[in-house]
């Protein structure tokens, strides 16, 4: 039992470590790629490319952490951090940040990217009693909203102490890189402190019936939730976070220290509404609480762009955030409930890639609906709109079926 709790506050250690190098360079990361030169669609076609290449990198991390090792593979995933900041440090040669981008794992929402989540879901869950999974995937939330949060008022700041006491904007970008380089190299060090009870038992794993990456029973249920997830994911990727606090700076002449500051109160307010997930789920259900508290995010997301002032933005942005996230410990732990568990691992990394491919395709459109100053605020009102789509089509599709939990419980 003691060896389980030290595993998970590892866990939960290597997950505030990796979000905050997250916010951290969310910020500036779209700032940082238009000084070094490259236009709007450029940077748009970047952010696409790098999460196309997350989704295969997750792909193969994901289907192979249970018989390679979960540890092993976290370890190279925090490695292919340090990668793709390195390059981006040092080359502005567009194809050769492209190819870091797809090989290694760089984010440019300030949200969780990479084959990480699903692991360590996976390890989560094995750790746990599954009446306690929704809670504890709730505070999993809140540490990492938190962490994107301090990130993300840090690199601003930064980022403009630096260039008021003389260095170009684009020298203070790289410190900022450097620094999510850094956050790259700790993580790898904590992931090897973990022990083997996080790895998946023997018994979990060989089963006679056939596998369709790493699914047997539940193959049907989690295509149907890929699908679904890609939608949203398309939908959030056209609002990542760097994009955001572009659309500020351009619209506002919002400067970084205070684009700092208005992501750290974000990112706070979304992980406190992650930690209220857990109660409305209890008393309605994981379902009802995903559906049910996204579509007004959703409305409040569209309302965004069409604020006349910097003040009603803003306040709008926060009041999304603070119900913008109910819906993730939910989803994450209605994934892991109504799959067999032998099936967690594979079933978190599908989900997760179906996420990163639907979220790879927008980044790209977003950047090119930027470069027209008519559409410059286009990625809110379409991100929205498809966003609710999502939520009816949940809704409809899964809200007869029931994680044992709820079934015993009669919700």
């Amino acid at each position: 039992m003691a060896l389980s709790k030290a595993n998970i506050a590892l866990l939960f250690t290597t997950r505030i470590v990796r979000m905050f190098a997250y916010g951290f360079l969310s910020v500036i990361l779209a700032l940082y790629l238009t000084s070094l030169g490259l236009s709007e669609a450029e940077t748009g076609l970047l952010f696409t490319f790098t999460l196309v290449g997350d989704a295969g990198i997750s792909l193969w991390i994901t289907t192979s952490a249970d018989q390679v090792g979960r540890r092993r593979m976290l370890v190279l995933s925090a490695l292919l951090m340090v990668l793709a900041s390195g390059v981006f440090l040092l080359t502005r040669n567009l194809p050769i940040m492209i190819l870091a981008a797809i090989i290694g794992v760089i984010s440019p929402s300030g949200n969780e990217i990479g084959p990480f989540l699903s692991i360590e879901q996976a390890a989560l869950s094995q750790l746990l009693p599954s009446e306690r999974r929704t809670q504890v995937f709730a505070w999993y939330n809140l540490v990492g909203s938190f962490a994107t949060a301090t990130g993300a008022l840090c690199s601003g700041w930064l980022a403009q102490g630096l260039q008021s006491t003389g260095y170009s904007a684009l020298e203070s970008y790289r410190f900022v890189l450097a620094g999510y380089a850094s956050g790259g190299l700790v993580l790898a060090g904590l992931f090897l402190g973990l022990s083997g009870v996080v790895e998946a038992r023997p018994a979990d794993s060989p089963l006679p019936s056939p596998r369709t990456l790493g699914l047997h029973r539940s193959w049907r249920v989690v295509l149907r939730l890929s699908a679904l997830f890609s939608l949203d994911a398309f939908a959030g990727g056209l609002v990542v976070q760097s994009m955001v606090a572009y659309w500020f700076h351009v619209r506002f002449g919002v400067p970084t220290g205070l684009l700092g500051s208005i992501f750290f109160g974000a990112n706070l307010l979304a992980g406190i509404s992650a930690l209220l997930a857990s109660r409305l789920a209890r008393r309605f259900g994981l379902i009802n609480t995903m559906v049910f508290t996204h579509i007004p995010s959703n409305l409040l997301l569209c309302l965004v762009p069409l604020m006349p002032t910097l003040t009603l933005a803003i306040t709008v942005l926060l009041m999304r955030f603070s119900i913008s996230q109910m819906d993730v410990p939910t989803r994450q732990s209605y994934t892991m409930a109504v799959v067999a568990p032998d099936e967690r691992s594979a079933a978190s990394g599908v989900t997760s890639i179906a996420r990163s491919v639907g979220g790879a395709l927008s980044p790209a459109l977003s950047g090119l609906l930027m470069t027209n100053p008519i559409l410059l605020s286009a990625p809110f009102l379409l991100s929205g709109g498809l966003k609710i789509v999502y939520d009816l089509l949940l809704y409809r599709s899964f809200k007869s079926l029931k994680p044992p939990e709820e079934s015993k419980s009669g919700l």
